[in-house]
């Protein structure tokens, strides 16, 4: 029976019970890409992120993501979350760098009492795509799309204000046949200039809830339309998270903070 380390930790908050739980587990080597997608389902979290050192010297690890029904192209939430864990463990470490398959190299650095997410931006043009809409509940709403070459498919979703983000209730089984990465989202003038919310069905999660990924999208759409490059975010899902969005060129900066909740040993047959 092998034993693999299993950290669980809330990302996009500084307390545990809010913010995005993520199962962090380091390898020796890559098991089965069938045994990954086991582990990450019987967690049962949005994402488990699997690390091992990277052989090279452009990244220090190697990162893969997995829901409980599939991989993804790129997981920020889980990526802080692993960030947290190295750094943790070394305090002297000012950054972490991650390679990854398809989102290319993704940094952690320290600032402060928290951290700084690099991610690739997800650019998004206008679209069309009722059936989105009829789906989300939001017939009046306008949609962009991300482009061909961005690691996840996404929709970013513009809703009047942040009263119809709370209330949005997709049909999530039409949602479900629909692979994309939905976000519903507006401008709010209360704590944070932007609300949001995120729904993918389609990978094995209704509502996911707080997502970086998400953010690498809304951090160029929010920044044209608020006219400056820093705003500060809130996923409005039950548990919620915040998050600080830079702009700086072709990358999204996010700023958050992790809470360790759980530490054990997942046995292996």
């Amino acid at each position: 029976m092998t034993e693999i380390p299993i950290i669980q930790i809330d990302a996009f908050t500084d307390r545990a019970f809010s913010g995005n739980p993520a199962a962090v587990m380091p390898l020796r080597e890559w098991l089965d890409d069938d045994v990954l997608q086991a582990i990450a389902a019987e967690n049962n979290l949005s994402e488990t992120a699997f690390f091992l050192p990277h052989d090279g010297d452009d990244a220090d690890f190697d990162l893969r993501w997995f829901t409980p029904t599939a991989e993804v192209a790129m997981c920020g939430h889980a990526t802080l979350a692993t960030g947290h864990l190295i750094l943790g463990e070394d305090e002297s470490a000012g950054n972490v760098r991650f390679a990854t398959r398809k989102a290319g190299v993704l940094e952690v650095r320290r600032d402060g009492d928290r951290y700084l997410l690099d991610l690739p931006i997800t650019p998004a043009e206008p679209a069309e795509r009722p059936d989105l809409l009829d789906a989300l509940g939001t017939p009046d709403a306008q949609i962009f799309l991300s482009v061909a070459d961005s690691a996840e498919d996404t929709a970013i979703v513009l809703l009047p204000d942040a009263d119809a983000v709370h209330c949005c209730a997709p049909d999530m089984k039409a949602l479900a046949g629909i692979h994309l990465m939905a976000i519903v989202t507006a401008a709010d003038g209360s704590d944070q200039d932007v609300i949001s919310r995120v729904f993918v069905p389609a990978w094995g999660i209704d509502e996911d809830p707080v997502t970086g990924s998400a953010h690498a999208a809304l951090t160029p759409f929010w920044a044209e339309r608020l006219g400056r490059d820093s705003f500060s975010a809130f996923q409005a899902s039950e548990r919620g998270g915040r998050v600080e969005c830079r702009l700086d060129g072709d990358r999204a900066v996010l700023g958050g903070s992790c809470a360790t909740v759980i530490e054990g040993l997942f046995y292996l047959p």
